[in-house]
């Protein structure tokens, strides 16, 4: 069993890094421009430019996905020959990055003309101060070019040119702002995915590690209260039809569960949505979240949502429950125990029902994966802010960190609920063991 754990692990980390490299491919070769997306189709080439400048978009796909997956603060650090760091703001709730001084102070920089260069220092109580360099600051590169390599105030390590007077714009909530002594090389800072930072969202603007957990939690809440609802209500159902093969309570369910796994999610949602919130008004049509426990103060809006998670998964894994117990009520064993003269209910919970629920159990361990991306559908009809409904809203702006931190946490769960259903098969078979 240790062995096949760790294959499986291996198995995960090689998964993720396929993975990711094909979600990054075709986000590269998906139409959609995200300088467009982020800024308006009224932007000029020259905002265009400097927007795909300073966010790194200008450089080739290779590096781009280098930067995403370990980070550039290394790169950073190489070319300003000074460790860099990053700190969070919890006023602002945002993080900046800062070189690291002989003397422990943190700097950034700026210049106005493209000939004095300003200093930016923090000090270790949190105090800004700002300071003119001399030209002595200016250092020349292979080409002869006087040179300075910084962070500046928009984050990216950056290399100015001493004497060329290049612009820069970025869009604020007013307007356009256009400003002197731009950088003519940009670095993206970064700390890469795999120490927790996949990057600046395109389409919020904050860090998407930030927006990521909150939508992971607003789904595991909804999908962990369906799971809780649905299986153990599916596998009794299931269960009664299996043990009572061909009367009207199996035709009754077998029929109810097939209606119910038929009829598409978005169906089943506006269907509830038109007879509880609109005829007879006595739930939410829509999950609208205000503070971070709306969903504690009126769980009612979680209720139709829910319901329509359970229509779908109740009557597949009600199906598999009730063809698992036929089959068992029909082995040899089980006649055997019924020529003994033992009762019907002791021949059920002894000796039929471990056996009965092995199949319904592992695949209901593996429809987790179904249930996650099956939210995505709930998640839109309801207006529901989850992981589901945040892949379709990044997908379809093409922000590239965004869709590609969340199908990691996809093929985690997917892979997870795999290896925790081969666990649970193995406890209730033992005879099935994994080398």
């Amino acid at each position: 069993m240790t062995n096949f754990i760790f294959r499986k692990f291996f198995s995960l980390g090689l998964t993720l890094f396929l993975a990711s490299i094909l979600v990054f491919f075709f986000l590269e070769i998906a139409p959609g421009n995200i300088a467009i997306n982020s800024l308006g189709n009224t932007i000029t080439p020259e905002q265009e430019a400097s927007f795909n400048a300073q966010n790194g978009l200008d450089q080739p796909p290779l590096v781009r996905y280098i930067r995403w997956l370990i980070g550039s603060d290394w790169q950073a650090t190489q070319q300003l020959g000074r460790p860099v760091q990053r700190i969070y703001d919890a006023e602002s709730r945002q993080y900046s990055w800062w070189v690291v001084g002989a003397d422990g102070a943190l700097t950034q920089n700026y210049t106005e003309d493209g000939e004095t260069m300003i200093s930016v220092r923090r000090d270790s109580a949190g105090k800004i101060t700002e300071q003119r360099l001399g030209p002595e600051v200016w250092k020349k590169d292979a080409e002869g070019f006087p040179v300075f390599w910084g962070i500046n105030r928009e984050n990216q390590a950056s290399m100015w040119v001493r004497g060329q007077s290049l612009e820069s714009w970025t869009l604020t909530k007013a307007a356009w702002k256009n400003t002197a002594g731009a950088p003519r090389k940009y670095i993206p800072l970064q700390m890469g995915l795999l120490r927790g930072d996949p990057g600046v969202s395109f389409f919020t603007g904050r860090p998407v590690i930030e927006s990521l957990l909150t939508r992971i939690k607003n789904t595991l809440i909804l999908a962990g209260i369906a799971f809780i609802v649905v299986m153990p209500l599916a596998l009794a159902l299931g269960l009664l039809a299996g043990l009572n093969e061909g009367k009207w309570v199996d035709r009754l369910l077998s029929t109810l569960s097939l209606l119910a796994t038929g009829t598409p999610e978005f169906v089943s949602a506006i269907a509830l949505i038109l007879v509880f919130a609109v005829w007879l008004e006595l739930l939410p049509g829509a999950v609208v979240i205000t503070n971070d426990n709306s969903l504690f103060e009126r769980p009612q809006m979680l209720i139709l949502p829910i319901a329509t998670l359970t229509l779908i998964e109740l009557g597949y894994v009600l199906r598999i429950t009730r063809t698992s117990m036929v089959e068992v009520m029909r082995t040899n064993y089980i006649r055997t125990a019924q020529l003994k003269g033992l009762s019907k209910w002791s021949i059920v919970f002894r000796h039929a029902l471990k056996n009965a629920l092995m199949a319904p159990i592992t695949i209901i361990i593996q429809h987790v994966n179904w249930l996650i991306g099956g939210i995505v559908v709930v998640e839109s009809v309801f207006g529901y802010p989850g992981l589901g409904s945040y892949v379709r809203e990044a997908a379809l702006f093409k922000d590239v960190f965004a869709v590609e931190a969340a199908a990691m946490v996809f093929i985690l769960i997917s892979v997870m609920t795999q290896l925790f259903a081969d666990v649970i098969y193995t406890w209730l078979n033992p005879r099935i063991r994994y080398q």
